[in-house]
């Protein structure tokens, strides 16, 4: 008779990362098998794209990272526009650039949110989504959705920022500022969470290497990789921030690189108001019938809240691309590092490692 017992944690636990299961066996309360089951929630985005024509598969792309969404929007246009050969006006790449660092800001205080429930640190998660929600407002009021924006258009953006967008930005990232002292106060100062989070989830800086881990994974390693910096794109050659990193490669060292780096937007965002030009926000696209994909192929990516994210594009001289494959750090944060961190770990750290990877089930099974 086996001396372990097998439980799945999630696809509808409050603990996990979306929608997504863990087998685990168990020797007591220690791990000695993890495998992650996904495709709980949508799946097969790249075919779902490949049978539409490039305006159509523009609403899809948005779905395959719910909780940020706009990287995928941004990746896909920035994509269709090297194919088509099409220039981007330096208005409509600076606000893209404000949308992609708003995105980054919900997203962390959306993982704040989950890396303290985590832990049964209650009053985390109230006041981070209350946080992320004035976020929501200001994208609602600019996109005119919440979560779903499908603004970063390919030429381009679908419309311009509301007059008052300057106004109401600033007294956001004022609010912002002045909450994380609070936030260090109560979570990332806090002696019980230290104890939770140090020495948990533990990844070197050899193996992120060698696997190719991205993102806040990454540099809390000590290595400062961000594609912002290193191949940048759009306009933050022209903007002036840091790349976080920690060293000590635990759950702790990820929280607190987030932390930078929400500061590290709030310092690009006030950049982007201070240079704002004036100037058109979409060019000149061909007719939705006409509008077809040259034969070639491209790659983009850009640097999500997650860490790097990328497409690969190939046209064919249709309406249609020919193919259509998306590279996001879930996948291998979600099968090759969270497996092998939970191997020999407890059951009550399952959660707060899966939140600490910052893993998007939809991205796996894409």
């Amino acid at each position: 008779m086996s001396d372990t017992i097998k439980i799945f944690h999630g696809p509808q636990h409050p603990g996990v990362t979306g929608n997504m299961s863990l087998e685990l066996d168990l020797d007591g309360e220690t791990i000695v098998k993890a495998v992650t089951h996904v495709g709980y929630l949508h799946r097969g985005f790249e075919k779902l794209i490949e049978r539409r024509t490039v305006i159509q598969a523009f609403t899809i792309v948005c779905r395959i990272c719910v909780p940020e969404p706009d990287p995928n929007e941004e990746n896909f246009a920035r994509g269709v526009e090297e194919l088509l050969g099409l220039e981007v006006s330096e208005r409509a790449q600076y606000i893209r650039v404000m949308i992609l660092e708003l995105a980054r800001l919900q997203a962390h205080m959306l993982w704040l949110a989950g890396q303290g429930g985590s832990i049964g640190h209650e009053i985390v998660p109230q006041w981070a989504v209350g946080e992320r929600d004035y976020i929501l407002d200001l994208f609602e009021a600019i996109t005119g959705g919440r979560v779903y924006h499908m603004y970063i258009y390919p030429g381009g953006v679908k419309r311009d920022l509301p007059e008052d967008l300057p106004e109401h930005l600033t007294r956001l990232l004022d609010t912002l500022e002045a909450r994380l002292p609070e936030y260090d106060r109560i979570f990332f100062d806090n002696a019980v969470v230290k104890k939770r989070l140090q020495g948990v989830g533990v990844v070197s800086a050899e193996e992120c290497i060698r696997n190719g881990y991205a993102g806040p994974v990454i540099r809390a390693c000590g290595i400062p990789r961000d594609v912002r910096r290193d191949a940048p794109y759009l306009v933050y050659d022209r903007l002036d921030f840091d790349i976080p990193t920690q060293t000590a490669g635990d759950v702790y060292a990820r929280a607190l690189v987030r932390r930078a780096e929400m500061r590290q937007s709030i310092r690009i965002l006030r950049q982007v108001l201070e240079q704002l030009p004036e100037g058109p926000i979409q060019c000149k696209l061909p007719k939705h019938r006409n509008l077809k994909v040259p034969k070639g192929e491209t790659y983009v990516q850009s640097e999500s809240a997650r860490g790097a994210f990328g497409y690969f594009m190939a046209g064919d001289g249709s309406p249609y691309l020919r193919r259509l494959q998306v590279r996001g750090p879930s996948i291998i944060h979600a099968f090759t590092l969270l497996e092998r961190l939970l191997e020999g770990a407890q059951l009550s750290d399952v959660a707060l490692i899966m939140t600490s990877l910052g893993i998007c089930p939809p991205e796996i099974e894409r």
